[in-house]
């Protein structure tokens, strides 16, 4: 394999063959319709071959597209059974691999970031990779000190086809819809594009991870590796094993995935208070469980920067809210620019349509289980539904945007835990301004 495809063409060609294969398989299952086939078979049939074909392109693309399948792969849990099953190990592989750059391309880029005697800083170095990101590789290597790292390199061309994947993807966003019903790609496109250019600088990650790192030292929960050394394109951090969510999803006992569950939660919900910042790229591929119970987390390119903490806000509504208080629930939702100014929306109405979304966090635990999440999609975009109205006359204020994509991208890991989470306890203690009771 070469370098990442640079060229628009070459790359355009691969991601364009995505909806012209959806046309031909809509195209052949209206045949079978009127040959006498079940709507609702054809309609799964057509679903899985779309969810086969993009994931794999995606993925081998890597870049942009790679970082797309991510991002949606974690929404896996609100698929139905008979739908999600011929692909979910499509979207477990896609989390963990993608095809490697061949030693020569790695080793160029080595030298360019770390000097052309790049060889004398590790006392050994692995061309074969162990992972693969969206926009790079991870190599095994043993630093000049005898401490064991893990070296990501970042794909040569990676920034253009970063840029080119989201705008062509953001064209074809309907066709998404497809392979996962009622998500709207279009918004989440928009916030990866804005974040591209600090993720493509690996020096940036650098300074977040080793920021989460210090304030997690000596902590009995978490384990974030140190930063060895970072350049725009290389970062080195100390190696840290682990089983990935990926296989605690798939095979662990349910004492691993309750415990994953509740780290997961605990770590999303602390970062912000304890560094400033929130990881905000929420997929297992991202996520080890130690055999001592700690959870390691791994790739701090993608953050939200909060210097305050979670917006006092959130905690605040989502009391109002638990509180069954409909007409301040109105209110402090306008007044937040969830509301638009003009729109005409009924204060019970709006409670009925947050209620269920809420239920995690009004008992001491809470089941999370892809039947609840599914239930929950179904819900919000069923045309049919009377709570189908209401969600479409709400909006996501731009500061939002990225806390809303990485609390949803929780819930999807959650479900695929299907885990009970004491999720009540864990937002009383972490999350400000959060008081049901009072």
């Amino acid at each position: 394999m070469t370098d990442l495809p640079r060229k628009a063409f070459a790359r355009g060609a691969r991601l364009a063959s995505l909806p012209i294969g959806l046309a031909g398989r809509t195209a052949a299952g209206l045949g079978r319709r009127v040959g006498g086939a079940s709507a609702d078979v054809v309609a799964a049939q057509v679903q899985a071959a779309t969810a086969e074909q993009l994931f794999k392109v995606l993925g081998e693309l890597k870049g942009g597209a790679m970082k797309v399948g991510q991002a949606m792969s974690v929404m896996e849990a609100a698929l139905p059974d008979e739908m999600a099953g011929p692909y979910r190990a499509t979207l477990t592989k896609l989390q963990e691999a993608a095809p490697p750059l061949p030693a020569e391309s790695v080793h160029k880029v080595l030298a360019e970031q770390l000097g052309r005697q790049w060889r004398r800083r590790f006392t050994s170095f692995d061309d074969t990779p162990v992972a693969a990101a969206s926009i790079g590789q991870v190599h095994r290597a043993v630093w000049k000190d005898g401490r064991d790292v893990a070296v990501k390199i970042q794909y040569p061309g990676a920034g253009e086809a970063l840029l080119s994947d989201l705008t062509q993807l953001s064209r074809m966003a309907r066709m998404f819809s497809v392979v996962v019903p009622g998500m709207d790609v279009k918004p989440l496109l928009d916030e990866l594009r804005e974040r591209v250019v600090e993720e493509l600088d690996y020096r940036i990650e650098g300074e977040s991870q080793q920021a989460f790192a210090v304030a997690f030292a000596g902590d009995e929960d978490f384990l974030i590796p140190a930063v060895v050394t970072a350049s725009e394109r290389v970062l080195v951090s100390e190696w840290v094993d682990g089983e990935p969510l990926s296989a605690i999803m798939s095979t662990g006992t349910r004492a691993q995935r309750e415990r994953a569950a509740l780290l997961l939660t605990r770590f999303l919900l602390a970062g912000p208070a304890r560094v400033g910042l929130l990881h905000a790229d929420p997929h297992p591929g991202n996520f080890r469980l130690k055999d001592d119970g700690r959870m390691v987390v791994l790739d701090f390119g993608a953050v939200n920067r909060l210097p305050n903490g979670t917006p006092a806000s959130i905690g605040r509504l989502l009391s109002v809210a638990m509180r069954d208080d409909a007409p301040a629930l109105l209110e402090g939702l306008r007044a937040e620019g969830f509301i638009l100014p003009g729109v005409s929306i009924d204060a019970e109405k709006l409670l009925d349509y947050l209620s269920p979304m809420i239920e995690p966090a009004r008992t001491p635990t809470f089941a999370m289980t892809r039947s609840w999440l599914r239930g929950q999609a179904t819900r919000v975009v069923d045309p049919r539904s009377a709570d189908y109205s209401t969600g479409l006359r709400l909006n996501l204020p731009p500061e939002f945007m990225l806390l809303h994509r990485v609390t949803l991208g929780a819930i999807g890991m959650l479900c695929q835990l299907e885990a009970e989470v004491p999720i009540r306890g864990e937002l009383l203690a972490l999350l400000p301004d959060f008081a049901p009771d009072a």
